[in-house]
């Protein structure tokens, strides 16, 4: 007896393999995560703004996997167990690194924190509401000697995620006048879109010359009613 098989009766069988192949696929289930430091304190920095990649070598497609950085300098990533690199990406808030390349070993959950020399640091930060009017205090200090502030900002908005790309208001303060360690005051009328919610969000950024990014506060809820 012959036994003649049909090319799409061949095809089909070979998809049923891939198919299996695929559902038969364990999925990543260690976390590698972490946050951006100096000296002891998280660095923030716009939502999703700034980046890091991971790269795991020994593969015919080397890719990176993206690790976005929350506002909060947090970041975290589900990967396999293996060995990894972690590096920090250019046009960031901070001093580029003389070895950007950080080596991790991730079994099961794994924490890492990423050293990181800012721009500036942005501290002793308020705000406070008069009416429809409010005013942040803060200091700025430098980090980086060469750096220049290019601009200093009051934002304000409906949600936590408020910075420069994601804000209700924006108000340029005068850099030129800002002294490093000293008080700062900037304020902006709360838009009339705002009026009526229970409360706002507040968040002061200051940028330098030498990156795109923005150096900011930690954000910070005000009440309305």
């Amino acid at each position: 007896m012959k036994l003649k098989f049909s090319t799409t009766m061949i095809a089909g069988i070979s998809l049923l393999f891939v198919a299996c192949e695929y559902d038969n696929f364990e999925a990543p289930k260690s976390v590698l995560s972490g946050k951006v430091m100096h000296e002891g304190n998280p660095v923030n920095v716009r939502n999703n703004g700034t980046e890091l990649q991971l790269w795991q070598d020994g593969f015919a497609l080397r890719e990176p996997i993206p690790v976005f950085i929350n506002q909060d300098g947090a970041f975290s990533a589900v990967v396999f167990d293996g060995e990894y690199k972690l590096s920090r990406k250019g046009n960031a808030p901070w001093l580029p690194q003389a070895s950007d390349t950080i080596a991790v070993t991730v079994r099961g959950n794994t924490q890492v924190e990423v050293p990181v020399t800012p721009y500036y640091t942005v501290t002793n930060t308020s705000f406070d509401r008069s009416a429809n009017t409010v005013t942040g205090q803060f200091i700025v200090n430098r980090v980086v000697a060469n750096s220049n502030v290019e601009f200093v900002r009051l934002y304000l908005g409906k949600t936590v995620l408020t910075d420069q790309a994601q804000h209700d208001l924006n108000i340029e303060g005068n850099a030129n006048g800002l002294v490093y360690g000293q008080p700062v005051t900037i304020s902006g009328e709360i838009p009339a879109g705002l009026r009526n919610l229970e409360f706002i969000f507040a968040r002061i950024g200051v940028k330098s010359s030498l990156t795109g990014e923005y150096n900011y506060s930690p954000v910070q809820r005000i009440a309305l009613k």
